[in-house]
């Protein structure tokens, strides 16, 4: 669609829903009416800038229904997020939420050259979380074929992979790695399977990671993008030129902002990534600052396509952890691992107080092929030191290496938990 038509048709959506939600939901009515809005004032939407921010703490304190639009009779499912703390992120979906659903899915899966003769293995979870079943209705609506692998029993999903054909995969990265590692354990050469291509999110993950993704499984890694509080995987999604990934903005309207000052920054500057939800019915959201760091690059784009682009997801704006004030990312550590070839890519941050002064470790694994060389401690004690040094010349603070042995760091079959704060567990 050329890009005045989209932003005709985002601005008569977002009049549309700034109105739906000022009648049917309180939290947004008292909103508006404390900024002196009404929806007659959005006209474009060019005045999406007057509209109130949505926190997920909003959609706590309104637990579980309090953000709710559409009556409780035409809610047809619930998800929920997968938050640790507080209470979770309740989303009603309505019929024609999950058809939107669907058709967004479809159109990510289309992207990376799904088609209905293909095989399709959904190794997210199913239940609560979105991922599994937001995956699901896309491969259905696509007329592809759907194996809800879902996670766990990882040996079985493995020779389903083998006999049944299966030619795409959508998981965590993480998974995917693990993956690979029990395939060469199981003795399964890649050559003999038909994969093509995975989709994967719901955790960061690098350039290097995808490299090495493609490498150990034989496919193509494109990068999918969502969140439950604004639909579920399909919001985002890369192409086959893997160069960005599009985000269906004639239903996400996304908008980048200095998370500090809340102002928009320019195109192409690092900023929080907010979106407004344009066509949905159970819960539509105005302006959610979803706390991720990105870019977005607007453009005709090589695969034809002239819908914005966001890169990867750079960290997060709330839950970074800062270290003797030094704003730390998990991605960060994750890029100095990579480039550092006896270093697998499963490591765990242990970050902690003592003396009253913050500390961070770094646990990495030994790749197995690398272990033989390192059967005594000064050979480990030399890798741990490049590693630190490495460390403290991207993350400008110290940081305690620990290299283990292949396979014991704890494998994740859902989104892996890279981090421990011990901190948060210290009383005053």
């Amino acid at each position: 669609m050329p890009i005045e038509e989209r932003r005709a048709l985002q601005g008569k959506r977002l009049q549309k829903i700034v109105s739906y939600v000022y009648h049917n939901v309180p939290f947004y009515r008292n909103k508006m009416q404390q900024m002196d809005i009404q929806p007659s004032d959005i006209r474009s939407v060019d005045d999406i800038k007057y509209l109130p921010f949505t926190t997920k703490q909003d959609l706590r304190d309104n637990y579980p229904f309090g953000l709710q639009a559409a009556p409780q009779s035409e809610i047809i499912r619930v998800h929920a997020s997968s938050g640790t703390t507080g209470n979770p992120t309740i989303v009603g979906y309505t019929r024609k939420d999950i058809e939107i659903w669907s058709e967004c899915m479809a159109r990510c899966l289309t992207s990376y050259g799904v088609t209905r003769d293909d095989i399709f293995s959904v190794a997210y979870g199913y239940g609560l979380f979105t991922g599994g079943l937001g995956v699901h209705y896309g491969v259905e609506n696509l007329g592809a074929t759907v194996i809800p692998a879902s996670t766990g029993n990882t040996e079985k999903h493995i020779r389903l992979i083998r006999d049944l054909g299966i030619t795409g995969i959508a998981c965590t990265p993480s998974y995917a790695l693990h993956l690979a590692e029990v395939m060469e354990k199981m003795g399964i050469d890649i050559k003999d399977l038909k994969l093509r291509f995975g989709a994967f999110g719901a955790e960061p993950w690098t350039e290097k990671m995808r490299a090495e993704i493609q490498d150990k499984l034989g496919i193509k890694a494109y990068n999918l993008y969502g969140l439950s509080e604004i639909m579920g995987p399909c919001v985002s999604y890369e192409c086959i030129c893997q160069r960005g990934s599009h985000i269906n903005e004639d239903h996400y309207y996304p908008e980048l902002i200095d998370p500090n000052t809340l102002k928009s920054v320019r195109e192409g500057e690092t900023g929080e990534l907010v979106f407004t939800t344009l066509t949905k019915e159970g819960m539509p959201l105005l302006r959610y600052r979803t706390r991720d760091l990105t870019t977005l690059h607007s453009g005709l784009c090589d695969c034809g396509r002239t819908s914005i682009k966001m890169g990867k997801i750079m960290g997060r704006s709330d839950d970074m952890l800062i270290i003797r004030g030094i704003n730390v990312f998990p991605s960060q550590v994750e890029s100095v691992l990579l480039s550092i070839p006896e270093c697998a890519p499963h490591y765990r941050l242990i970050v902690d107080r003592i003396d009253n002064l913050d500390t961070l470790t770094v646990q990495v694994e030994l790749r197995p092929e690398c272990f033989g060389q390192f059967d005594t401690i000064e050979p480990i004690n030399d890798l741990e030191k490049k590693v630190s040094s490495k460390l403290k010349s991207v993350l400008s603070i110290i940081a305690k290496t620990q290299v283990k042995a292949p396979g014991t760091i704890e494998r994740s079959q859902g989104k892996s938990c890279f981090v421990e704060d011990r901190r948060n567990s210290l009383t005053d």
